[in-house]
């Protein structure tokens, strides 16, 4: 990726055009159904990085992180529906070998260095968020998985997990099983998709609803 694409990835790709709502999201009496709440996990970095912007394949102009790319985005709803501007969405994953850029893993695997491992961005007045990272790997005793958490003046922390959906090792989870009936563990999943472009990256889109 060319530093003009990077640009124009990092401001959010503006011209995209407006995302279409994702299946599923559950409705309960008229209003959507929360995004399940999950574990922040011991690996929320202990101190942030400083370079934590929405692309982790690159550590400021470093080389290519290990791992397949993977576009992954969506919007931050209500319970009505309606999008939310300005929240701030984090995201933190465990890099192609199955490592977290945090001291307190015990994983004696070799650290990707071009991982960031960490990033923010602040979805736009259509409530769209969009990270540039990998597709999330397992590590000893977990299936394959992105946490997240969703931070807003309106509305209550959200910290969640994404699942790759259809993934074997899914139900062997104990987080992804606690998310309780298959309705509500869909809520926390996305198919990870060949990109329309000719490129070799992915997508996946995932809508996230808080309490408002």
């Amino acid at each position: 990726m060319n530093e003009t694409t990077r640009r124009r990835f990092l401001i959010g790709l503006a011209a995209s055009g407006p995302l279409l709502l994702p299946a599923p999201l559950l409705r309960a009496a008229g209003h959507l159904v929360l995004t399940p709440t999950q574990s922040a996990g011991p690996f929320y970095p202990d101190e942030l990085p400083l370079d934590h912007d929405n692309d982790l394949i690159r550590v400021n102009d470093g080389e290519q992180a290990k791992g397949v790319i993977s576009n992954v985005y969506g919007r931050v709803l209500d319970r009505s529906g309606a999008p939310v501007p300005q929240a701030r969405v984090e995201i933190w994953q465990c890099d192609a070998n199955g490592r977290y850029h945090h001291q307190g893993d015990p994983n004696d695997a070799a650290l990707d260095p071009n991982f960031q491992g960490f990033g923010s961005t602040t979805t736009d007045t259509d409530g769209r968020y969009r990270f540039r990272t990998i597709k999330p790997v397992p590590y000893p005793g977990r299936t394959p998985h992105i946490h997240f958490r969703v931070k807003g003046e309106a509305f209550e922390d959200l910290t969640t997990q994404l699942y790759v959906a259809g993934d074997p090792q899914n139900i062997e989870d104990w987080l992804y099983r606690n998310v309780g009936s298959p309705e509500l563990r869909q809520l926390v999943e996305a198919e990870f998709v060949a990109s329309s472009s000719e490129s070799a990256e992915l997508e996946a889109e995932w809508d996230i609803v808080v309490g408002i």
